[in-house]
């Protein structure tokens, strides 16, 4: 046979493969979706191959005082507290997910100024932080932290995002 008779078939081969790759790798997709929310975003999306890789949406603490105002600074309190509420509620996400701690790969901390003193408090983040990365965690995320001009949600000092993966 001459190249010029193979190369229709070696291109409809070709064509034929790339489509079922491309089913295969639709279905690999699962999302988790919020609780209690239809709010247009999910918790977060894996991806399979060969390890799972877990994106979640950004977290923001819960109620730390209930006897606060709702929707106030205090009802969630300062940046130490409000970044243990988001790790917490990552936390429990990645439980939703058979996964733990261990397994965040990649962190991202949205920090805004505490109003107190106009600037992020780095310090009161790191307090937080090491309550889950610390010496009972040895497992590290690769990590970046930035300060915002504001957050969503008024009240917010911090936001707080993760990529997780775990082997099969």
């Amino acid at each position: 046979m001459r190249l010029s008779q193979l190369l229709p078939s070696a291109i409809a081969g070709i064509a034929l493969a790339c489509l079922a790759c491309g089913s295969a790798r639709a279905a690999g997709v699962e999302r988790l979706p919020l609780l209690n929310s239809d709010f247009p975003i999910v918790s977060a999306v894996t991806v399979h191959a060969g390890t799972d890789i877990v994106f979640l949406s950004g977290a923001l603490s819960g109620v730390n005082n209930p006897a606060a105002p709702k929707n106030t600074l205090a009802a969630y309190g300062d940046t130490e507290a409000q970044t243990t509420g988001a790790l917490t509620a990552i936390k429990g996400t990645l439980a939703r997910l058979g996964l733990g701690m261990g397994d965040v790969i990649k962190m991202t901390v949205f920090i805004a100024a505490d109003p107190a003193t106009g600037k992020m408090d780095f310090p009161g983040m790191m307090k937080g932080y090491v309550k889950f990365f610390g010496k009972d965690q040895p497992n590290k995320p690769a990590r970046s932290a930035f300060q915002v001009a504001a957050l969503a949600a008024p009240w917010a000092l911090v936001e707080i995002e993760v990529v997780a993966a775990k082997s099969h």
